[in-house]
């Protein structure tokens, strides 16, 4: 089982990359699809490690790496292909927010202080993750929808309403979660002093 979840793990990494080949050549159908498998495997690794107890530091790491890469990578692309203000701005407040938290961290370890991942089941950043993955999956859905012919719908409306909304509330969660990082740093600092 623990292969299993890892294979799932590094699947998500894998689906990353190959959103690349996929977004440039306009391919938004396929990127809707392995974008949003490659989402799903983040709650089934980390579920199925927990019920069968074989979480593992490298799944644990790789985890992270997965879903930071998925995410940035996916959030690039679309800058790249799209553009629209609307979609630039959220995503890179957000690929700046991973950014500062990692350095954050990266910084306290040099101080042998670490500053681990809040465990509730409902954390701000399960709800951010959550939130980019719906909008991204729902901005990648978008553009393969106008980029069929003949295709224009309230459905199709509503689907780049409900994903922009989301990537806006992601933004807002991947802020907040960073001041909340940085409060903690700020008290755990403090208490080494």
């Amino acid at each position: 089982m623990k292969t299993f979840v890892n294979a799932l793990t590094i699947f998500r990494i894998i689906g990353a990359f190959t959103l690349i080949p996929l977004a440039m050549n306009q391919m938004f159908g396929a990127a809707f699809i392995v974008f949003s498998i490659a989402a799903a495997t983040d709650f089934f690794d980390g579920y199925l490690a927990r019920k069968y107890k074989v979480e593992s530091k490298f799944g644990g790491v790789m985890d992270h790496m997965g879903d930071k890469f998925l995410v940035a990578i996916a959030l690039m692309l679309l800058m790249v292909v799209w553009g629209a203000w609307a979609c630039v701005i959220p995503s890179i407040l957000m690929i700046l927010r991973e950014l500062y938290v990692s350095g954050l961290r990266e910084w306290l370890g040099s101080m042998k202080i670490s500053l681990p991942v809040p465990k509730p089941r409902f954390s701000i950043g399960k709800i951010k993750a959550a939130t980019q993955f719906i909008s991204i999956s729902g901005l990648y859905l978008f553009l393969a929808l106008v980029r069929t012919p003949y295709i224009y719908s309230k459905f199709m409306e509503l689907v780049f309403y409900a994903s922009m909304l989301c990537l806006w509330i992601a933004m807002i969660l991947s802020i907040w979660s960073a001041v909340t990082y940085t409060i903690e740093a700020t008290k755990k600092i403090k208490s080494v002093k």
